[in-house]
């Protein structure tokens, strides 16, 4: 829709880096907000936030070059083009789970609580992020007929009537993050929202990710699916096993 956020002086601000940014200001702004709400030291939060973000980022860009490493093989220059989308987040949580581990420990930050407070920075940079892939273009729903298609473009600037899985997924996030407020403080044990949510948004994910379009490859939706259904059954194993 509006690849090109605006341009000022020469430089140029793309409409995904740019709203990705600012998920990730705001999204640590809450995050800090809830460790300050939960007791938690918002200083080591921060620091512990800021240092995962890192990580997460990387990750999730790799498995989204990975999932279409056909195209990126051919084209390895864009590999981490700036200007476009193509971030996966089943791809940075993950590394940020194993990189917080030791990092946690050297701050001395209870693990579980740390994931609870991040479940508000995830969610919120998710909402701003899906408004970025909106702009941008990526992650665009398939061609539809259906009374609630709406005409937007894909990634190559294809107009079309498509599925609006961008806005839907920013819906999605908002109400997750409806339901994480209102289950604050109310969870069984330190870790649990993170779990619950993870759970909630990984089957949303089985829900809308068929009605993505896939225009490279199907490759990165067949490991979107077989994550999302790897993630539903690793949070209810672990929520069973430590609501025991």
């Amino acid at each position: 829709m509006k690849r090109v956020l605006f341009r000022w002086r020469g430089l140029t601000v793309w409409s995904y880096p740019a709203m990705l940014y600012v998920g990730l200001v705001v999204g640590v702004i809450a995050g800090n907000y809830a460790a300050h709400t939960a007791g938690l030291d918002p200083l080591r939060v921060y620091i512990a936030t800021v240092v995962l973000i890192v990580p997460a980022l990387i990750g999730a860009r790799l498995l989204f070059v990975a999932s279409e490493w056909r195209y990126y093989r051919r084209n390895p220059r864009r590999i981490w083009n700036r200007s476009e989308g193509g971030l996966m987040m089943y791809g940075a949580v993950p590394v940020m789970l194993l990189c917080s581990v030791p990092l946690l420990r050297a701050l001395h930050v209870g693990f579980g609580a740390f994931w609870d407070v991040s479940t508000f920075t995830i969610l919120v940079g998710m909402i701003f992020t899906r408004v970025g892939c909106l702009l941008n273009g990526c992650c665009g729903g398939r061609p539809t007929r259906g009374w609630f298609g709406i005409r937007l473009p894909n990634a190559r600037g294809i107009w079309q009537r498509r599925v609006p899985t961008q806005g839907l997924e920013a819906v999605c996030a908002a109400a997750l993050l409806a339901v994480a407020i209102v289950m604050w403080r109310r969870t069984p044990f330190p870790g649990a929202l993170f779990l619950l949510i993870m759970l909630s948004y990984a089957g949303a994910r089985l829900v809308l990710e068929p009605a993505r379009e896939h225009t490279r490859s199907r490759r990165q939706f067949r490991v979107a699916y077989a994550l999302s259904a790897i993630f539903v059954v690793m949070s209810i194993s672990v929520l069973a096993l430590k609501w025991r």
